[in-house]
């Protein structure tokens, strides 16, 4: 407390305290605070920070880009569609749609929508709440970087932020296009349900983006039998293939004619994001039960519907080892914990919930029969870090096939990135890693994700060549495979 406060009684706010100094970011943020092992840091990260961005995991909708329409507002951009923000506000008493969730039942009385310089109002009064996370961050970046901005988010500062980033989003060098190239993205995947006509896709390939923006084939809502979507899932992947599924055999022919429509569209891999990691097989007889059992109607109780995802990953594996598809699979989240917020506002608003998994007993049938195959690449996620010592950096530093993916959702974080590479690196190496993914739909934020990362492995390098485990040009070499080389070759088209 200043002798000011002491005098007065008064505690210093954060408004009070706040430097009159315009904002700016450190140049060395978060990288090692040892003298010696920051000098190297710094001298690794320099050689990967301006390297393009392969950003081959996240969920930008390609319309976006295809449109390059305004961005919107700055609570559109930055605050409606980031639900590790809007997660925050609500931990802390708010709700989901005071940050601008719309109700997906328009029939359902709702309460009248929050005015979006208020939505930004309220994050910039809660921006106290996200200091020591990720978010602080990647928000720091995107405000000063990208943007210019040269006050500290607070109520005092909100409307004031608004008006120049309102300002910003109207001239064409805010556009997505814009930003795209600004941003230097070389690659960008999204990611789509399995019965997506790709229209945006077609139309960007058609004005020579096609290998710039690819669609990722994510068929999780057709392979789960107790979903309550399913039937008429299944009705969309009829309509989007052209085969009527009347069974199983033409349901597998119906999903790999949308994997060969995907591949047609650039895809470089399928996305899988069942409960658990199960991959056992099962006989066709009983997978022809099963399915036709739930096309028929009848309910399919648990224990076969979670037979049938098994089987189906399994599958999955076996239809990327003939069409080379790279298979992504992240297991391990009970989605939308709170079903209230989910039938009033759909799903993605922040509820999903990491739970543990097993994956070295799990993963056994679908390794033993493809994890030698030359044509099958498989990247496994997780979000329980416990198992990247005991089974996944194991599983990946044996299998050929297996590549360890980047820790995302909860662990992209700086401790949670440290924590990777120190559990992961002894046992797998830094080559059975495929690189950073930013996994977001926050489109602002893909270059201050990539660019945490290349700073945190520049951290974590540069330790080891002050422990003289590394030589420096090593480390260096390390870094740009780990920020480029390595997501490129991991997702090539085959």
């Amino acid at each position: 407390m200043t002798a000011q406060h002491a005098q007065t009684g008064t505690i210093p706010t954060s408004s009070t305290l706040q430097s009159t100094e315009p904002w700016t970011l450190h140049e060395d943020r978060a990288l090692p605070a040892e003298p010696t092992t920051r000098r190297l840091a710094r001298e690794i990260y320099t050689e990967t920070k301006r390297l393009p961005i392969l950003s081959m995991h996240g969920h930008v909708d390609a319309r976006i880009l295809d449109e390059d329409t305004p961005f919107g507002d700055p609570a559109e951009l930055f605050v409606i569609p980031d639900h590790y923000l809007v997660r925050m506000i609500v931990s802390q008493g708010g709700s989901v749609d005071q940050m601008g969730a719309a109700p997906v039942d328009s029939a359902r009385p709702a309460a009248p929508s929050p005015d979006h310089r208020e939505i930004w109002r309220r994050f910039c009064a809660s921006w106290k709440l996200f200091r020591g996370t990720p978010s602080r961050y990647w928000m720091e970046h995107e405000l000063v970087e990208v943007f210019g901005i040269t006050q500290r988010p607070s109520a005092e500062t909100a409307d004031a932020i608004y008006d120049q980033l309102d300002a910003a989003l109207a001239s064409p060098e805010f556009r997505p296009r814009a930003l795209f190239e600004r941003f230097d993205i070389e690659t960008l995947a999204t990611t789509d349900p399995a019965w997506s006509g790709l229209e945006h896709h077609a139309s960007l390939a058609a004005q020579g983006w096609g290998e710039r923006v690819v669609p990722t084939f994510r068929p999780d809502p057709l392979l789960e039998l107790d979903g309550t979507s399913w039937p008429a899932d299944i009705a969309r992947l009829a309509q989007s293939s052209g085969i009527d599924v009347t069974g199983y055999a033409s349901y597998l022919d119906a999903l790999r004619q949308r994997r060969q429509a995907f591949l047609a569209a650039g895809a470089r891999a399928t996305d899988h994001g069942p409960f658990l990691a199960d991959t056992t097989p099962l006989s066709d007889a009983e997978a022809n039960r099963i399915f036709d059992l739930a096309l028929s109607g009848a309910q399919v109780n648990p224990a076969e519907a979670q037979a049938f995802s098994g089987h189906m990953l399994f599958q999955m594996a076996a239809m990327s080892v003939e069409d080379g598809l790279v298979m992504q699979l992240h297991p391990g989240v009970v989605r939308n914990h709170d079903k209230a917020v989910l039938d009033r506002f759909g799903p993605n608003k922040g509820y999903d919930i990491p739970v543990q998994v097993e994956y070295t007993r799990a993963l056994r049938p679908l390794l033993e029969a493809f994890g030698h195959h030359p044509g099958f690449r498989l990247i496994v996620f997780t979000i329980d870090e416990t198992v990247y010592s005991r089974e996944l950096a194991p599983l990946a530093g044996v299998y050929p096939a297996m590549k360890l993916g980047a820790p995302w959702w909860f662990l992209d974080t700086p401790e949670g990135m440290r924590r990777f590479r120190e559990t992961a690196t002894e046992t797998a190496g830094f080559y059975n890693t495929t690189g950073f993914v930013d996994d977001t739909r926050a489109f602002a934020s893909i270059p201050a994700r990539h660019d945490l990362s290349r700073r945190i492995d520049a951290g974590y390098l540069a330790r080891l060549v002050a422990e003289h485990r590394l030589d420096l040009d090593e480390a260096v070499e390390t870094a740009i495979d780990l920020a480029y080389t390595l997501p490129r070759a991991a997702y090539a088209r085959r």
